[in-house]
């Protein structure tokens, strides 16, 4: 009696164990036939981490985006922050004739821009001086966000469309009296009032504290 509980107990756990590789198998074996057809491959931990920073990069620009502390508004260009900003407002222009009432992000061409406020693009306008540039109105009507020197507009932009900060605007170029040597966005902000036009003169104000530089 005592030798068939024997038999009996090692039948059952040669059977549980079988159970369990087939059961280790057979998932390997559905997750490389799913890769075979399409589906998804498995990740590893550093694989999803990838995955996440790249689905990041891809939201860039056009996400809602809170400016950096200390700051208003978010700077307008993908991957560069107040510590790369420098204070150009005041520098003069044109051979010392006028102030240059505004600041240029330097960037390599082609770097997303993005909207550093949320607001209404007003005028898509190709000028001799700003090249392909974009005036965004705020949603008070109080200030124009002015973008200039821009390579190209993002897919779909057009006049009366309302962003959020940001959102992809277009592209870091050379356009108008830009050096092609130095692609960079020229950005501006305008006090205005309400039913002004987005070309009626306007007070420019310094950008550089309001994007977080000191």
């Amino acid at each position: 009696m005592l030798h068939q509980l024997d038999r009996l107990l090692t039948i059952v756990v040669t059977a549980t164990l079988t159970s369990a590789v087939w059961i280790v198998a057979g998932g390997t074996i559905m997750q490389q036939a799913n890769f075979a057809s399409g589906g998804e491959a498995p990740q590893s931990a550093a694989n999803a981490s990838r995955g996440v920073q790249q689905s990041d990069r891809q939201l860039a620009g056009r996400s809602v985006m809170a400016p950096a502390r200390g700051a208003t508004l978010v700077v307008p260009v993908v991957g560069k922050t107040a510590a790369d900003l420098t204070d150009t407002f005041t520098q003069a222009r044109g051979g010392g004739t006028r102030v240059h009432d505004a600041i240029d992000v330097m960037a390599a061409e082609g770097t997303p821009i993005i909207a550093a406020a949320p607001g209404r693009i007003e005028k898509l306008f190709t000028s001799k001086a700003g090249g392909l540039t974009i005036y965004v109105r705020s949603l008070d009507q109080r200030t124009i966000y002015y973008y200039a020197h821009l390579r190209d507009y993002a897919p779909g932009l057009r006049e009366g469309q309302t962003v959020t900060a940001g959102q992809r605007l277009g592209s870091v170029g050379h356009t108008g009296n830009a050096d092609p040597a130095g692609p960079h966005l020229h950005f501006a902000v305008l006090q205005t009032h309400p039913g002004s036009k987005w070309s009626e003169p306007a007070t420019a104000i310094n950008p550089y504290p309001l994007l977080g530089g000191k």
